[in-house]
């Protein structure tokens, strides 16, 4: 391992962080409020002076990057820079303490979109902005983006990407990581481009534009608003909203394969296949459950079907209406997207849908090798083979997501808060969700919290966020052993 090396980068990546600041610093400015501007400067000069201090003591580090250092630069770079992105929060004092602003931070970078905040409508534009840039920031990895600059620090970035892109695979566009980091960039940006103008088309300005935008690429969820997309009252923004949360939820390589004309490969890409086979199936069953029970018209059930269905799969977290007082066969259907998740390679948590349809691919596989104990099988999905050490990497990730869900569970029930809410909070902070059921998310925020439990909320997201392993391998004595 390399201390010397993980606090050198450690101090760029702030410093890098410090600069994208100055754009909700501007924000604030622009709108004239002096307390969030000066929030800003005395965080972004905090940062520099703290980093400034870090490449002094490493001035002489060889930059030189082993697994081990990757695990630790990436999952102390989530919790360093939510510390500091925390601070403009609670400098302008929009939240009660600073557990509270660590979590609405953690939940922001993390992409799970859950609030303690209270009276959103009334905060500082540029406190709103920049609590929703995070999720944008968060949704491709800040890390990834920290990649595509770092052959000009002299690093070489494969082992910091793949300690923090998701998925049982990781998908390399180009040779060289840093073009797989710029393209992978370059596609969200593009799309999340697309997703404002059409917005605005819609009748939002730029502000509440782009401020959706981020909540829906991030695959996050915050809205500057507390009713969250209902408070647009417009079916043209939700069917925007949903058109782009899917695409979010995507494997954005897929993207980059119809750029190169290669439409067979993405048509049979099983995950992809899969993916929209549950999101419309989910919509039917959730559309039916609404329309039958008079709740809504048959073109609305199918309106606020479609929207909670794919913000849940999706983990984006928005809501259209409050779906608390959904039947309880519709409550059920979103609870099981709580686990499901958007596709490997998307901006989605969750455990994933490629993980969901080799597990079902294995079950199916055990049946077979029960009926006919000689035959030989092959755990397929689409055009896509899984080798041993793949299978069991997902195995053993589902159930240590399980059993961290039922930990977690355990836990936080002292708060002595309503099971179901409880047990929802847990999963959709682990699964980087944002809303839940038994009210969480629609009828309340995480405020009604005690700060301990905050803080463990904030643990679960994390770990949610870099899928488990890279953050728990740090807590193992392999780990810092030389």
């Amino acid at each position: 391992m390399h201390p010397r090396t993980v606090t050198r980068l450690l101090s760029l990546i702030t410093i890098f962080m410090a600069l994208i600041m100055l754009i909700p610093a501007s924000i604030s400015l622009g709108y004239g409020e002096i307390d969030g501007f000066m929030a800003f400067f005395w965080t972004v000069a905090l940062m520099f002076l703290v980093s400034g201090l870090g490449l002094f003591i490493t001035r002489s580090c060889d930059m030189k990057v082993s697994v081990k250092d990757s695990y630790l630069f990436v999952t102390l770079t989530w919790i360093v820079l939510t510390f500091f992105g925390s601070l403009p929060l609670y400098f302008t004092g929009v939240m009660e303490n600073f557990s509270q602003c660590f979590f609405e931070i953690m939940s922001g970078f993390t992409t799970t979109g859950a609030t303690a905040m209270v009276g959103i409508d009334s905060k500082l534009k540029g406190i709103l902005f920049w609590r929703n840039m995070t999720n944008w920031l968060g949704g491709m990895g800040i890390v990834v983006l920290f990649v595509a600059v770092l052959p000009a620090l002299g690093v070489r970035g494969t082992a910091l990407y793949g300690a923090e892109s998701v998925g049982p695979t990781k998908d390399k566009l180009r040779p060289k990581i840093k073009e797989t980091a710029l393209i992978l960039w370059g596609i969200y940006t593009g799309i999340s481009a697309l997703q404002v103008i059409l917005l605005m088309l819609g009748g939002l300005d730029w502000f509440e534009a782009a401020t959706v935008m981020f909540g829906t690429m991030g695959a996050a969820g915050y809205v500057p608003h507390d009713a969250s997309i209902a408070y647009y009252n417009s079916a043209y923004v939700e069917w925007i909203c949903i058109i782009f949360m899917f695409l979010a939820g995507s494997n954005f390589a897929l993207y980059y394969r119809l750029f190169q004309r290669k439409f067979s490969k993405v048509l049979r890409d099983g995950e992809y296949r899969l993916y929209w086979k549950i999101v419309l199936a989910s919509t039917l069953f959730v559309s039916i459950s609404l329309f039958s029970r008079g709740i809504f018209n048959l073109s609305d059930s199918i309106r606020h079907a479609a929207f909670q269905v794919v913000s849940y799969i999706t983990t984006t977290g928005f809501t259209s209406t409050n779906y608390s007082n959904w039947p309880i066969f519709a409550q059920t259907v979103l609870y099981v997207l709580c686990y499901v998740g958007g596709c490997a390679g998307s901006t989605g948590g969750g455990i994933k849908v490629v993980r969901i349809g080799a597990m079902m691919q294995l079950f199916k596989n055990s049946i077979t090798k029960r009926i006919h104990p000689n035959s030989v099988t092959v755990l397929r999905l689409g055009d896509d083979t899984f080798s041993s050490d793949t299978l069991q990497s997902i195995a053993g990730f589902v159930g240590f997501y399980v059993t961290n869900a039922i930990i977690g569970t355990l836990v936080l029930s002292l708060t002595e808060i309503d099971f179901l809410a409880v047990h929802t909070s847990v999963l959709l902070t682990l699964g980087n969700i944002g809303v839940g059921l038994g009210g969480i998310g629609t009828d309340f925020t995480f405020a009604v919290y005690p700060q301990w439990a905050l803080w463990c909320f904030s643990w679960l997201m994390l770990v949610g966020r870099l899928e488990l392993f890279t953050v728990y391998a740090l807590l193992t004595r392999d780990f810092w052993r030389r």
